[in-house]
């Protein structure tokens, strides 16, 4: 695929809603998390989900030196922290966890306090996928949360559902 076929290929995923999610991990030493769409369920028996995570990413490294990671499910309320956890504003050189109440289950993955759901993870397996590694991890404790409407993502924008 060259340039202007990725170019196409990025515009017409826009038309892709998707819920966000903030992947976090913390390896005893840093904690670091960032925002991704490309979440899914992958099994109920066993209990996994997969998300897609850019290999440059410092995430992608604890992750990796841990294997472990916790997935916050965002609210509508929580734009601020998607465009923070997606490295916007000044958040990509600070720590992106500065302000935000967070908790830990089993693993020490943090959640941000206000999200929608919590699963915490064990890492069970990688694919590389171009220049990101699909993390599929066995979903070992969960926790609801907050019951607002979920933080949707459209076509370059953050949307709410209409009832």
């Amino acid at each position: 695929m060259n340039d202007n076929e990725s170019l196409d290929l990025r515009q017409v995923m826009r038309h892709w809603a998707t819920g966000v999610t903030v992947v976090t991990s913390f390896d005893g030493q840093r904690r670091h998390g960032m925002t991704v769409s490309s979440f899914t369920s992958v099994s109920l028996t066993p209990p996994w989900v997969l998300v897609s995570i850019q290999r440059d990413s410092q995430t992608h490294q604890v992750i990796l030196q841990s294997k472990v990671f916790g997935i916050t499910v965002l609210s509508i309320n929580q734009m601020a922290v998607s465009d923070c956890f997606a490295g916007r504003d000044d958040c990509e050189y600070t720590d992106r966890f500065a302000g935000l109440e967070t908790f830990s289950l089993a693993t020490g993955s943090p959640f941000i306090i206000g999200g929608l759901a919590f699963m915490d993870c064990r890492l069970v397996n990688t694919s590389d996928a171009g220049t990101n590694t699909l993390f599929i991890g066995e979903v070992i404790a969960v926790r609801a949360g907050s019951d607002d409407p979920p933080l949707l993502y459209y076509d370059r924008g953050y949307r709410r559902l209409s009832e």
